[in-house]
């Protein structure tokens, strides 16, 4: 198994961040480190501190030279795809082709109805992201890309330099949902994120991916496989080891541990112990 950590840009500062960020970029076992997309703190009060996503991330790649970085996820209706594809390519060259690009068909309904960028039915939420992983595709592998389509038109449209991972950037997709989530990753995604649940339950939404893969044609293998493993405000690392062993027994290729505000780099060198003495990890790791 690999681990990678979370810190949410939300309730706190962009030093407490730094801090943890450059400490694991010195610890081997974490192979990359991922933000989130939100710009008002989720499950927690609203009114406080948010970062950008994006901007951290740039700012994080940076300040850092092993770690593998990606925003999980991008809430593909804040920015247009091709926008997007220019900022994915452009950190993929500043990263030297460090960048994984996390996105999804978005869900917050507050921030969104508070900026007004409009959101739409669930239906139409995930139309439109279908559209966009086709742009996003196209722009980021292609000299031109022409789409027609309900959300976004373009002609001939570039997008250069690319970074210089080949095709693209590792595309991950971050939801449970079966329909059209896992639909779309069996169709577009290298990396699949399991928003969270008991480990029969991504058991069940592996099964449903590994379907939808066979009906386009992909071996589900070439899909990484993560989960979110959530550390608790008491550091219990012990319950973090159990969860993911129960999750990499059914079939868990990574597990991204959410580190919990205020953000301490002390947290790391336990954790990170315990992971090797666990035996979890890969080798490589």
């Amino acid at each position: 198994m690999r681990f990678a950590f979370k810190t949410s840009p939300q309730n706190t500062t962009w030093p407490d961040m730094l801090a943890v960020w450059q400490a694991a970029d010195d610890i081997d076992v974490f192979e990359s480190g991922w933000t989130f997309d939100h710009f008002y703190p989720i499950f927690s009060d609203p009114t406080g501190p948010c970062l950008e996503g994006w901007v951290t991330l740039t700012a994080l790649a940076q300040a850092t030279t092993r770690l593998r970085v990606g925003v999980l996820v991008t809430g593909i209706h804040y920015r247009h795809p091709a926008v997007l594809a220019n900022m994915a390519s452009t950190l993929d060259i500043v990263s030297g082709g460090r960048l994984e690009l996390g996105i999804g068909a978005g869900w917050n309904e507050e921030e969104s109805g508070a900026y007004g960028i409009a959101l739409g039915t669930v239906k139409e939420r995930f139309d439109r992201f279908e559209e966009a992983c086709e742009v996003l595709t196209g722009l980021l592998s292609q000299e031109t890309t022409s789409f027609d389509g309900s959300f976004y038109r373009l002609t001939e449209a570039r997008n250069e330099p690319k970074g210089p991972q080949r095709p693209h950037p590792p595309i991950c997709i971050g939801g449970n949902g079966e329909k059209r989530t896992l639909r779309i990753t069996a169709r577009y995604a290298d990396h699949w994120n399991f928003v969270g649940g008991p480990p029969e339950e991504f058991a069940r939404k592996r099964e449903v991916l590994a379907a939808h893969c066979a009906d386009v044609g992909r071996d589900p293998k070439d899909i990484m496989l993560s989960a979110h493993v959530r550390l608790n405000p008491e550091r219990d690392y012990d319950r973090v080891i159990d969860e993911a062993a129960a999750l990499g027994a059914e079939g868990l290729d990574m597990a991204i541990v959410y580190l919990p505000p205020p953000y301490d780099p002390a947290v790391l060198e336990p954790l990170a112990e315990k992971i090797r003495e666990s035996g979890l990890a890969s080798k490589d790791s």
